[in-house]
């Protein structure tokens, strides 16, 4: 969004958020959420309106437009309303809270989301997108800005009262004692996911759709599990479709946010940092399942992207890029065939307008969405489709390009350090593994504080929110996928240390789960606990099979114990709907599998070392934690005392590997340790 600097800027000037910043020379007498605003709205005895949003938004972008830089409405909010900007990816415990009101009082959500509230944070109305004036059914903002003043005026006192009803309702723990049983609640979650799965174009349910990569995660553990052949068909045709669709940038790589349309043609265009690292995620654990170089190829698009255009120079990476430019969405994506003719000639140019659905017609308000949906890419077309995708490429950077919110979140970063390490990993690929450390020490170095408190953003030189717990669960999730690609003791040594500060600053000690925000951070009006696996996992789905895993590699078995108690917390309410709790049932087949643990010793480094964790890591086995221990390893000690007793036989690199809390004898010959480790999976029936 262009900012009409000709007017005299609001209190968001000083903000950190390009969200807030976008909003800084509007009319609006914008407040940060702050002290501030809430005295000055009871000092004048005025309700607050709360905006939350975040910069890559495309409804967020039209209010604005219609509503926010418009003089009658800013005249109405700054005579009558305390006006509140909240960055949704700054504030996710402000934005949780006010999103549950919305979804509780209108029965959906969405962003922008509007709250209307009293001056002691309490919200009366909530509703997402108005535009200025009535229109088609729906309120325009003028018209509900009169009508709630008049209520604010002549019925406060009602209003009062429908608000301590909705804080009383929000902060009321569901009361059924109902138990499941969580393998159950396994196997329902995937028939759940089954009669919901569309065998014509891929994933789940109707338009729109979102990749949502926790659930394919989730089918590829229930695959090996149970050998089922439908579970590993559903994630293949789905991350399929979503390649082949114009939901993914054929040109520039990387995914965006969802398919307006059950094909995944038309994506909303915006592309964000955690999608891109669940999907790298969702496509290595694919390949590492199949061996299916297609997947890997994919995985290896999404990093291209990722650390052409996403990474900062001092190594972190960025949030989103947005949908519009130049005013229009998607407008930076979409080709015409004279304009792929003109990069390409008129042979070339026809050949690859035609691999790729480029027509005059278009599929998309005139123009084209470049996929594949109907094209079967044969071999002799991949040297030239890479040829030509390069030009045009080129000849894309030159357009005006999407905004970009170039501010860095901890637990995004995680996600994407996370999926760069299993990448380096499983791909065998040295950089990828080298940006993820890269990654990691700029969070490491500039979003702790000196106290040791994790932040939870960070721009423009400084970083200052107290992170959250799914920040914590994030990045102690990326530092296990550094440790086992590394073996580097001092990744898994910090993420004992984070996840001890986790559970001080987040656990319920009263009811188990942890909280969304921490005891030391400024409290709401109510202190949620998140277990849905929405768009993300949820940070305590995350926490409890870290919980797990580290408990493997250390050791402390108070860790499994802890996670325990997570999946009881939370059974009730997973139980009533378990295919929206995914990765917290993946972190249940984890706990449920025992899972192997292999320590592999030597002298040092050598080619049959090297052999070894590469079977171990390449194996389809997701239930597996690996140590390497060799003289370079000697911190570990601290880890794990008992790691010293651990010798190589004869010299030669040693397996052992436990399982089911019980040691099998231990192994020096590398065809023999590939036995415990095929790499392939019988299926039950095909």
């Amino acid at each position: 969004m262009t900012a009409d600097k000709t007017r005299v800027p609001n209190r968001l000037v000083h903000e950190k958020s390009p969200y807030l910043l976008q909003h800084a020379y509007n009319p609006v007498d914008w407040y940060p959420w702050s002290e501030e605003a809430f005295t000055k709205a009871k000092e004048e005895g005025k309700p607050i309106f709360l905006s939350i949003g975040y910069s890559t938004c495309h409804w967020c972008h039209v209010m604005e437009r219609e509503c926010f830089e418009d003089e009658e409405v800013a005249e109405l909010l700054n005579r009558y309303f305390v006006s509140i900007k909240v960055d949704r990816e700054e504030r996710p415990d402000i934005d949780s809270i006010y999103m549950a009101v919305c979804q509780a009082m209108t029965g959906h959500g969405g962003w922008p989301l509007t709250i209307f509230m009293t001056p002691d944070a309490k919200p009366f109305f909530a509703g997402t997108y108005f535009p200025k004036k009535d229109r088609m059914g729906l309120p325009g903002l003028v018209t509900l800005l009169k009508r709630v003043h008049a209520l604010w005026k002549d019925n406060r006192d009602d209003l009062t009262e429908v608000t301590d009803r909705i804080v009383q309702a929000l902060q009321e723990r569901p009361t059924t004692t109902h138990k499941a049983d969580p393998d159950a609640l396994v196997t329902k979650a995937y028939e759940n996911l089954r009669m919901s799965f569309d065998s014509v174009y891929g994933g789940f349910g109707s338009a729109p759709k979102f990749p949502t990569p926790h659930n394919l995660i989730f089918l590829l553990r229930y695959w090996y599990v149970h050998r089922d052949s439908m579970a590993l068909a559903m994630v293949e045709k789905t991350l399929d479709a979503m390649y082949r669709g114009g939901i993914f940038d054929h040109i520039g790589f990387g995914f965006s946010r969802y398919s307006t349309d059950s094909k995944w043609l038309v994506p909303h265009f915006e592309k964000m940092l955690y999608d891109n690292a669940l999907l790298a995620i969702a496509y290595l654990e694919a390949y590492r399942a199949t061996r299916r170089e297609k997947y890997a190829d994919v995985a290896r698009r999404i990093f291209a992207y990722v650390l052409r255009d996403m990474t900062s120079p001092e190594g972190g990476f960025y949030s989103a890029e947005d949908a519009d430019s130049e005013g229009e969405e998607g407008k930076f994506y979409l080709w015409t065939p004279d304009e792929v003719k003109e990069v390409l000639g008129e042979k070339d140019g026809e050949r690859f307008a035609r691999l790729f659905d480029i027509t005059e017609r278009g599929n998309f308000e005139g123009k084209s969405i470049p996929n594949l949906i109907n094209i079967q890419v044969s071999a002799s077309d991949r040297e030239f489709i890479e040829r030509c995708r390069k030009r045009l490429f080129d000849t894309r950077e030159q357009r005006p390009r999407p905004f970009r919110d170039d501010k860095i979140l901890t637990g995004w970063n995680g996600l994407m350090i996370a999926a760069l390490a299993m990448g380096g990993r499983i791909l065998g690929d040295i950089a990828y593994t080298e940006a993820a450390e890269k990654a990691c020490r700029f969070i490491l170095g500039k979003m702790i504080r000196p106290d040791g408190r994790l932040l939870a953003a960070y721009r423009d030189g400084s970083a200052n929110i107290p992170a959250y717990a799914d920040d914590y669960a994030f990045l102690i999730w990326a530092l296990l996928e550094l440790y086992e690609t590394t073996y580097k003791p001092q990744y898994l040594k910090k993420a004992l240390e984070l996840n001890e500060a986790l559970l001080e600053l987040f656990w319920d000690s009263q009811d188990g789960g942890l909280f969304l925000y921490g005891s030391d951070a400024e409290q709401l009006i109510m202190r949620p606990k998140e277990v849905y696996d929405g768009a993300l996992p949820s940070g305590n789905s995350v926490a409890a099979l870290n919980l797990l895993r580290l408990s493997h590699l250390s050791g402390r078995s108070e860790l499994a114990e802890i996670a325990q108690k997570l999946f009881e917390a939370f059974n009730p309410e997973v139980s009533l709907s378990p295919h929206a709790h995914t990765f917290f049932l993946t972190a249940w087949m984890f706990y449920k599998s025992r899972p192997k643990e292999v320590i592999i010793v030597a002298d040092g480094a050598t080619e049959e070392a090297c052999r070894m964790l590469r079977i171990v890591n390449s194996s389809p086995d997701p239930f597996v934690c690996s140590i390497l221990y060799t003289s370079q390893h000697r911190d570990l000690t601290e880890i794990l005392p008992h790691i010293g007793n651990y010798r190589a036989i004869d010299g030669k690199p040693t397996a052992y590997i436990c399982e089911d809390y019980a040691c099998q004898p231990p192994i020096t010959d590398p065809d023999e340790l590939e036995k415990h480790f095929p790499p392939e999976v019988i299926l039950k029936h095909e």
